[in-house]
């Protein structure tokens, strides 16, 4: 099985303009990610990749030895980016591993790879036990899974809702990493945007619109995505400390 790990990079973030470059604790950003996903075990070094449009990022990238490949501009999402990577690159897994999470770590990968080892499970990612902070905060992510681990929604929103006030719910927050048989990829940006993707702005809402499970593996170790300059200081913190 040929898992094939990409890494979408654009400089062109609105909310946090040239982010996999911008620095933290001295190195740029997306060094954090590309040197976690290659230090997973289950992943050859050819098995890494960035895949990016710009050709800053892409000098980057050959100058630190990082394997690199130039997609298109006109790409709105990294899954779509991806879906470019696969088009050019066979592999049986494509795992979508965004360049703006510096706290991205080995079992990060070792999960999502454990999650595809059951040939029925086309799309996986994660979930952590949400930090009390996260849980009524919209920028964090929240996701239900059933009793086999599969995804039941993702929302922006803190669901379940805790009608009773117990303070007993457990939370967990979704961590966008993704894996993806190539026909659920190829499925997916071949889908016009669903209503519910379009309300919450959460784009794997996508596969459940149209029927694919998405299983969910759950991690003990969280992440911070970086969108803001308050993101890219609590990560800087994160990483110092770690």
């Amino acid at each position: 099985m040929r898992v094939l790990a990409v890494i979408p990079a654009r400089l062109a973030s609105i909310r946090l303009p040239r982010k996999p470059l911008r620095e933290i604790a001295g190195r740029p950003m997306l060094a954090y990610v590309y040197e976690a996903v290659r230090s997973c075990a289950l992943l050859r070094a050819e098995d890494v990749l960035v895949a990016t449009d710009s050709e800053e990022i892409a000098a980057l990238c050959r100058e630190r030895k990082y394997n690199v490949i130039l997609t298109s501009d006109r790409h709105r999402s990294g899954t779509e980016r991806v879906r470019e990577v696969a088009s050019s690159i066979a592999a049986d897994i494509y795992l979508n591993i965004q360049g703006d999470e510096p706290l991205t770590r080995p079992e990060h990968i070792a999960a999502l790879v454990g999650l595809m080892a059951d040939p029925a499970v086309q799309v996986g990612t994660l979930k952590t036990p949400a930090a009390g902070e996260d849980v009524n905060n919209p920028n964090a992510v929240k996701v239900v899974t059933d009793a086999s681990g599969r995804a039941l929604y993702f929302s922006r929103a803190a669901i379940p809702f805790d009608r009773d006030s117990t303070g007993q719910v457990q939370y967990f927050k979704h961590l966008g990493f993704y894996a993806y048989r190539p026909q659920a990829l190829a499925q997916f940006c071949n889908w016009p945007e669903s209503a519910l993707e379009r309300a919450e702005r959460l784009e794997q809402l996508r596969f459940l619109h149209h029927g694919i499970p998405i299983h969910v593996a759950e991690t003990p170790f969280d992440t911070v995505g970086v969108d803001t300059e308050e993101n890219l200081l609590r990560a800087e913190q994160r990483l110092r400390g770690r």
